[in-house]
């Protein structure tokens, strides 16, 4: 298994290029040839998307903390954790560490916001889902066009643990969004999903690893996606079942829709087994709009670009009702039905 690379903004030599296996599809080396300059301070003047649910903060503008950096959940909390970007053509650094006790139940509502243009910005996640707990993590990405951005999240989850993400973006110039996943099992339970909407020449990369290093363990993801103009959306889905791993249940599926002739979608959809006695299974699918319900609903008074963002966001829509936090979910319903 191909392990975590090594992001220095301030060392070109550790940007990977298509020549790096598990940044074939998304080649940072060719659109970051030069460290940036550091971004300046910047202040928010902004709320957030997910300001109007509460909770505690923990938030960053242009990778510098705006007050702590590092919590610690027990019993019920929400936390919102916002990194913002307000610069042009310089480049940033944020990182950021939650951890759930055990018997916790913690909502991370986390954003990624752009203000500026041509910024590069690398944020990470240190995540720990403690024996016993259950963490959701709603992520919404939105930035400018011209914007280079990676995020990282490197989750742990113990055993009996539960860890639900959903992942929302519309792309930039070139997004990377992963996730690393160790997996203990003995009734610990991972949904990884995500979903991305994808206009003019956007590019986003929905990158994940989840390693089962423990038996009886279930992991359930479902990634959709949809790319119009000259787009390209990324998938890369990898599930490990690690020797010992018995009784693992693992499912991925990944499905896209290319909405015009010159976008495109790769996707790279994964299982490795060393265990005996698992029930795995992944699927992946890529195709176009239904024309004939297209031609249905225009018959019935419905405009074309009406009828399109309709059936569009049908097909997305299953990503969203997976969300089990009801405010959250409902968030990220309007979040996308503005998108489209």
């Amino acid at each position: 298994m191909n392990a975590a690379f090594n992001i220095d903004l301030a060392d070109a030599d550790t940007f990977p290029s298509r020549r790096t296996e598990a940044w074939k599809y998304s080649d940072l080396k060719r659109y970051l040839r030069e460290a940036p300059e550091l971004s300046a301070a910047t202040e928010i003047a902004s709320a957030g998307a997910f300001d109007g649910l509460g909770g505690e903060a923990i938030v960053f503008a242009n990778g510098r903390a705006v007050g702590v950096t590092d919590f610690i959940a027990s019993g019920e909390r929400t936390l919102r954790l916002r990194y913002v970007s307000d610069s042009v053509g310089t480049g940033h650094t944020a990182s950021a560490r939650v951890s759930a006790r055990a018997g916790a139940r913690l909502l991370v509502l986390e954003t990624h916001e752009g203000a500026g243009s041509a910024y590069v910005a690398h944020n990470t996640l240190e995540l720990d889902v403690a024996a016993g707990a259950e963490v959701t993590r709603v992520v919404l990405v939105e930035e400018p066009q011209d914007a280079i951005s990676i995020a990282e999240a490197h989750v742990k989850v113990e055993a009996g643990g539960v860890y639900r993400q959903t992942v929302i973006t519309t792309g930039a110039k070139l997004q990377r969004i992963e996730t690393r996943i160790t997996h203990f099992a003995q009734g610990a339970h991972v949904q990884a999903d995500g979903l991305y909407l994808l206009n003019g020449s956007r590019h986003a990369d929905l990158t994940s690893v989840v390693r089962h290093v423990e038996h009886d363990g279930a992991t359930s993801q479902l990634i959709k996606g949809v790319a119009r103009d000259t787009a390209r959306g990324v998938f890369q889905g990898k599930i490990v079942v690690e020797r010992g791993a018995d009784g693992t249940d693992a499912r991925m599926g990944h499905h896209a829709l290319i909405a015009s002739e010159r976008a495109e979608i790769d996707a790279k959809p994964e299982l490795i087994i060393y265990a005996d006695d698992v029930q795995c299974a992944h699927g992946n699918t890529v195709g176009t709009l239904d024309e004939s319900a297209l031609f249905y609903m225009q018959q019935r008074g419905i405009p074309a670009d009406e009828a399109r963002a309709l059936l569009t966001q049908a097909f997305l829509i299953e990503v969203i009702d997976r969300i089990e936090h009801e405010g959250a979910r409902e968030v990220a319903r309007e979040w996308l039905t503005a998108r489209l």
